[in-house]
């Protein structure tokens, strides 16, 4: 397909996206669980056909969603959970010019993701890249600090290449903007189901059968077990909150190559491994106050599921966290690496009781804004906007320069086009 091609498709026309993810379902994580449901809102509600292109394992950790097709990569050195994607094969790269995608969406700035650019280039196809991972934050966890500038420098230029760059909230947005050259950055959200992470799944016999009382709040971690979860901090933040008040209940969902690890700082926790559905959703809304001292998340899907289902948050004060919860109002925020802050905003939880309520009930009212119907057809209206959007030499037609121009006019433009319509949390509802 030609570039000028491009401009004359109809915007009612059968959409073809070509989706290249470094993770799509080998590793359970919340990445590709907002890939896959992207892929299924496209298909099913867009009529959208999709490709995705990713590394596979012979146990994936899920099915996937759509037409899945694997890519060459290998294990990555300290992390063996997940793989580095290499690019395209000549015979891959065969495969998708007859596809002949009319969007190419790349939701890492990995080889693959480089590849995928390059491709794109020389079909004309506009390029949309979504941002998932902090990488230059994970590297502080494995003593890889000193490669951050180098990091850093890769992912600007990556950016930058791309037509439209999708960031999960206002403050990394503006972080790309000030950063990336010419794309034009947008916030894309995430939603929340609704019907399945609520306080009507709280189960008080689940309760019993885990040995928690009624009267026993109960901290919780969901999440995957690594250490840049913020592990350290947590198991921490437990044995200085038993130092003060003695036992406490404390319940962990999820797996991952740290479970070790925590297992033997968490003696007295109740370790449930990997859940999913509504085993999941029960647990969650069975506690009682959900404890993420993480600051490499980018969204944090967690804490929004951990709103919808009625809990309490005591989260790190971190921007990700700021874009979802309002501090005294729908959570606490804490100095992301100190265990004392986080011990004395749990002590004050359990100290008050119906003040610990009432913030539940702010955060669980706050969290319906995220609509998951709402958010992602906002990514198909932009991906009908590039593919319209005039071009040449395979680059969208005024991109140059655009930066400089449309700066000022973020907050009040592009934010307002991929949030939720409703208020954040802790706002007037």
């Amino acid at each position: 397909m030609t570039p000028e091609s491009f401009s004359s498709i109809s915007t009612q026309r059968r959409l073809r996206v070509a989706l290249f993810s470094g993770n799509y379902n080998y590793t359970l994580d919340g990445a590709n669980k907002t890939l896959n449901r992207l892929v299924g809102h496209l298909q099913s509600e867009a009529g959208a056909q999709v490709r995705v292109y990713s590394p596979t394992s012979s146990r994936p950790a899920f099915p996937p969603v759509g037409d899945l097709t694997s890519v060459p990569s290998i294990r990555i050195p300290m992390r063996p959970d997940y793989r580095l994607a290499l690019g395209l094969t000549p015979s891959l790269q065969r495969e998708i010019e007859a596809f002949r995608p009319d969007i190419i969406h790349v939701s890492a700035p990995d080889p693959l993701g480089s590849a995928a650019l390059k491709l794109a280039r020389r079909l004309g196809a506009p390029v949309v890249a979504s941002v998932h991972t902090h990488f230059d934050g994970y590297l502080d966890y494995y003593a890889l600090g000193w490669l951050k500038p180098l990091l850093q420098s890769r992912v600007r230029e990556f950016y930058s290449k791309c037509d439209y760059v999708l960031a999960p909230t206002p403050a990394i947005a503006d972080d790309l903007q000030a950063d990336i050259a010419a794309a034009r950055v947008r916030v894309w959200a995430r939603g929340v189901d609704q019907q399945l992470f609520n306080p009507a799944r709280r189960s008080e016999g689940w309760r019993r059968r885990q040995g928690f009382t009624p009267d026993q709040p109960v901290v919780v971690f969901m999440g995957r077990a690594v250490m840049e979860k913020g592990l350290a901090v947590f198991a921490e933040t437990i044995r200085r909150l038993e130092q003060a008040k003695g036992p406490t209940p404390v319940l962990v969902i999820g797996d991952g190559p740290a479970l070790p690890w925590f297992r033997e700082r968490l003696p007295g926790a109740v370790f449930t491994g990997f859940l999913a559905g509504e085993e999941l959703a029960t647990a969650l809304a069975s506690a009682d106050i959900f404890l993420n001292p993480s600051n490499t998340e980018t969204f944090g899907n967690v804490n929004l599921e951990a709103m919808a289902s009625g809990l309490a948050l005591v989260c790190a004060d971190v921007p990700n966290s700021r874009s979802l919860v309002r501090h005294r109002q729908s959570g606490l925020l804490c100095d992301a690496l100190d265990p004392q802050a986080y011990c004395e905003a749990v002590l004050e939880l359990f100290g008050d009781p119906s003040g610990r309520a009432q913030m539940a009930r702010t955060a669980q009212q706050a969290s319906t804004a995220f609509s998951w119907s709402q958010i992602l057809d906002q990514v198909v209206d932009l991906y009908r906007e590039a593919v319209s959007a005039p071009r040449f030499g395979g680059r969208m037609q005024g991109m140059q320069g655009h930066a400089e121009t449309a700066r000022p006019k973020i907050r009040e433009a592009a934010y307002s086009a991929f949030a939720p319509s409703a208020p954040l949390a802790g706002e007037p509802l």
